[in-house]
């Protein structure tokens, strides 16, 4: 869908929805199509916010309203996150619908964050060190986050998914069944299936007390970390649920795993982490299961969206997993 279609689509119920709050709203831009369709809204008075219309089937009222509670507890925890704007009668989301499909969705706002992704800043920067530095500094972020989560008491009603063995590798996992991908043959899928069991009841034998399981980002990569000056500042809160704190880990070191100063990379993360959050080695000795198991989970995010094509991106990740699960079975 093209831009303009996209506004087309999704601007009348974006307009619908801004009534509900408080802001005397002037433009409103498309800022992205993704998971959710998102909108940059500027007030007459200069003011920015984010708009945002989130995808049907994945969460519900509940559990966006829950999303919205963890991010005010982070913010008191004084971690860089979007400040939100509630309606003006009080409520996080308000349901609109989308003229074009009938198609029912829930409308947040928060307020615009300056900076740039963290992902076009390391794209752009030659300079080694630099790159380890905002890694350091990432890691710090990661532990204060995870300091934070196993710390704080959800409010009564907190409802959010959990990515636990079953969530993960379970028969339904919560981002698809990886091993039906279009692209697998019956051989692949015999060991993603394999590889499935074992990583299942691998993750069963963890401890889940708040030391090393609570609520996780889960999908803290450098696209959504917004670079404003000195700070980093943390987006994007769709996929977070309950998890193993290595996890999130996994999911910003398989970021650069390809890259050739990967291990630098690593070192400088796990350096700014354990600063500021101690976590014993064998703790740290699963994430290298858990950078395969962050990327099984993603062959089955694309395999519930046959609309895209497979890159080459995509078609490296496979290969990955699928040798990694070769070394399993020989093992």
């Amino acid at each position: 869908m093209d831009k303009e279609a996209i506004g087309r689509t999704f601007a009348p119920a974006a307009h619908a929805a801004l009534t509900s709050f408080p802001i005397d709203a002037g433009d409103l831009t498309l800022v992205s199509l993704a998971e959710n369709v998102t909108f940059k809204v500027t007030a007459r008075d200069g003011g920015a916010y984010v708009l945002r219309l989130h995808r049907p089937g994945y969460h519900t009222l509940e559990e966006l309203v829950s999303e919205r509670a963890w991010i005010r507890g982070l913010a008191d925890a004084g971690i860089d996150v979007p400040s939100a704007v509630s309606a003006r009668d009080g409520r996080d989301y308000v349901p609109v619908t989308i003229p074009a499909t009938g198609e029912q969705r829930y409308a947040g706002m928060l307020r615009w964050t300056e900076g740039r992704l963290l992902s076009h800043v390391l794209a752009e920067t030659r300079d080694d060190k630099v790159v380890e530095g905002y890694f350091a500094q990432l890691g710090a972020l990661t532990a204060a986050m995870h300091n934070q989560a196993s710390a704080w008491q959800p409010p009564p009603g907190f409802t959010r998914h959990a990515l636990d063995s079953d969530g993960l590798m379970g028969d339904a996992p919560h981002w698809g069944p990886f091993w039906e991908h279009r692209s697998l043959s019956a051989a692949e899928r015999g060991l993603l299936l394999d590889a499935r069991a074992r990583m299942h009841a691998f993750l069963t034998r963890l401890p889940r007390g708040p030391h090393a399981y609570s609520l996780i980002h889960a999908d803290m990569h450098p696209g959504n970390i917004l670079v404003d000056g000195d700070r980093l500042v943390v987006i994007d809160f769709d996929d977070a649920g309950f998890g193993w704190h290595q996890y999130d880990i996994a999911v910003v070191l398989t970021y650069w795993q390809s890259k050739p100063n990967a291990a630098e990379i690593e070192r400088a993360f796990l350096g700014g982490y354990r600063a500021t959050r101690p976590v014993p080695d064998e703790a740290l000795a699963a994430i290298p299961m858990f950078r395969l198991i962050r990327w099984m989970a993603s062959i089955g995010w694309f395999h519930q969206r046959p609309e895209l094509e497979p890159s080459a991106v995509f078609e490296q990740r496979k290969a990955w997993v699928l040798d990694q699960c070769a070394a399993l079975q020989r093992s």
